[in-house]
């Protein structure tokens, strides 16, 4: 039996977001290929997704903000709260199925069918705030599942660790004042790129301060930056918090070649960095890691990245 698992729909397609756009429908298409053609998909336990209940949203976002972002759809109202988070008359639906693919996914592990998995989902979540879309995200689907690991399994910590180039600024608006919560975020210095949050100083409030945790590196750093991070700081404070979950926000789009941002990792790294997560989740959390798409915007790079993320999942 596989034990990976992958979420992998030509659906994901479905949702358009117009000419020249960032986070077009060619990315899920490269990656579905590229899982395809690698051989991957058939190694991996493949997970067809369905569309999430709206029910499982509410802890991550108000009613009053989903039905605003389901109207937006059904009246074709061209975006939602930015020009940056476009939608059609699909987007809603997509949204809703990246989140059921990802809690799918969940499942799985939990029911120790598979031991990981890594969900090819779009859009992406982890710049939606509870009541804002924006940075192409609408809904928070890492935020979901992991409400939805505490909710319906009963899970006391659950740690998040995002590799995006970007902040996960919705991420960690959600947890920040939650303790049983581990957020975790290495990204291009805030000063450089958007959101413009994510210093180091933000470290969560209340009884959760040391439960946020933010690695901002400058522009122009590469592997080996990124190497020393996780082996110095990362995986020994994700160890030190004993997660029973490890989700990963897994956004591609510090690789070199990406044009969004300006950081320098190389693919092999990707698969270092899924490896040593994998590693970890051994350790600490029974095996059991989920990881979602994020951001990426080279083709090549995107669809040689997940390649190589997957590769390290399958092995780890």
């Amino acid at each position: 039996m596989a034990h990976t698992g992958l979420v992998l729909s030509e659906r994901y397609e479905h949702h358009d977001t117009g000419p020249h756009h960032p986070e077009s429908a060619e990315r899920a298409r490269a990656i579905r290929l590229r899982m395809r053609e690698s051989g991957l998909a058939d190694a991996a336990l493949l997970i067809d997704p369905r569309p999430a209940d709206p029910s499982v949203i509410d802890p991550v976002h108000p009613p009053e903000y989903v039905s605003r972002f389901r109207h937006a759809c059904e009246v074709r109202a061209g975006f939602i709260d930015t020009p940056e988070c476009p939608v059609c008359d699909e987007t809603y639906e997509i949204a809703l199925l990246a989140v059921g693919g990802l809690l799918q996914a969940v499942d799985a592990v939990m029911e120790k069918r598979i031991r990981n998995a890594f969900c090819a989902v779009r859009p992406p979540g982890h710049h939606a705030e509870r009541r804002r879309a924006m940075g192409f995200c609408y809904l928070n689907n890492i935020a979901i599942a992991a409400e939805y690991l505490r909710s319906h399994y009963g899970l006391a910590r659950v740690a998040i660790v995002d590799f995006d180039v970007h902040h996960g600024n919705g991420t960690q608006h959600q947890f920040e004042r939650d303790p049983n919560v581990f957020f975790c975020s290495i990204h291009q210095d805030p000063n450089t790129l958007y959101p413009g949050s994510g210093f180091d100083w933000e470290r969560g409030q209340g009884d959760a301060v040391g439960t946020t945790l933010n690695i901002p590196v400058a522009a122009g750093s590469g592997d080996a930056e990124y190497k020393r991070a996780f082996e110095e700081i990362i995986l020994p404070a994700v160890g030190d918090f004993t997660p029973e979950f490890v989700l990963v926000s897994a956004g591609f789009d510090g690789h070199r070649d990406d044009p969004l941002a300006y950081i320098q990792l190389s693919t092999a790294c990707y698969h270092w960095m899924t490896y040593r997560l994998v590693e970890l989740s051994g350790e600490v959390a029974q095996h059991r890691l989920v990881s979602t798409l994020e951001g990426g915007y080279d083709l090549d790079a995107l669809a040689d990245s997940t390649q190589a993320h997957v590769e390290a999942l399958m092995t780890g």
